[in-house]
């Protein structure tokens, strides 16, 4: 379960803005990726904070319901950033880059720059501002994993308004990622412009 350990290390070396990052999309056949940045109150790292903050935890480790909340709530009551790369800049830069940047406009996006930024994986090259690479940091970190819930519940939103705009593909379901049902709309109707030419859209029977 994540916790404040690596955000008080940082709060004792006198860094006080901390912020988060994590993506969405990475895997996924279809839309953009998107990247959120969270700063949390220092003043929870060390002191009371709102019981609603023990609950955050990796996205993927929580159901729809369980992010659509607290995503509710980590934008209501901190200081968030979001940033997109399309899948036409995927499909131009490769998607590290493209998560990369997207993971950069996130953190130009807050309102105030962090003093260090919390990257989940590996390090961020060019970025902006002081940044620690915390693998499996959204397990790890409650910054890390607030951002990832921020990041999976708005590329989530996304997904779903193009299942209504390109029906017959099921986005509103699998969100983009390569489920058979989703490969099969591809062999069906072939490609829409929101999917990742780059990546393979054949189906890949090993990955089921």
């Amino acid at each position: 379960m994540p916790d404040f350990e690596i955000e008080r290390r940082h709060l004792g070396a006198g860094r006080k803005l901390i912020a988060g990052v994590d993506e969405a999309g990475r895997g996924a056949l279809c839309g953009p990726v998107v990247a959120a940045a969270v700063v949390l109150p220092s003043s929870w790292f060390d002191g009371p904070r709102p019981e609603w903050v023990d609950r955050i935890d990796d996205s993927k480790r929580l159901a729809p319901r369980q992010r659509e909340l607290l995503a509710r709530t980590i934008r209501k009551e901190t200081a968030v950033g979001l940033g997109l790369a399309s899948n036409v800049e995927i499909d131009a830069l490769n998607i590290l880059r493209a998560s990369q940047e997207a993971m950069r406009r996130a953190v130009a996006a807050l309102p105030v720059p962090p003093d260090l930024v919390l990257v989940d994986g590996l390090p961020v090259r060019e970025f902006p501002r002081p940044q620690e690479a915390v693998v499996h940091g959204d397990r790890r970190s409650f910054s890390i994993a607030a951002a990832s819930i921020v990041a999976k519940v708005y590329r989530d939103r996304i997904m779903t308004r193009s299942g209504r705009r390109f029906p017959g593909y099921g986005m509103e379901r699998h969100k983009g990622y390569g489920t058979r049902a989703h490969y099969e709309a591809l062999s069906l109707f072939g490609p829409t412009p929101f999917h990742r030419k780059s990546f393979n859209l054949q189906y890949q029977p090993k990955l089921f």
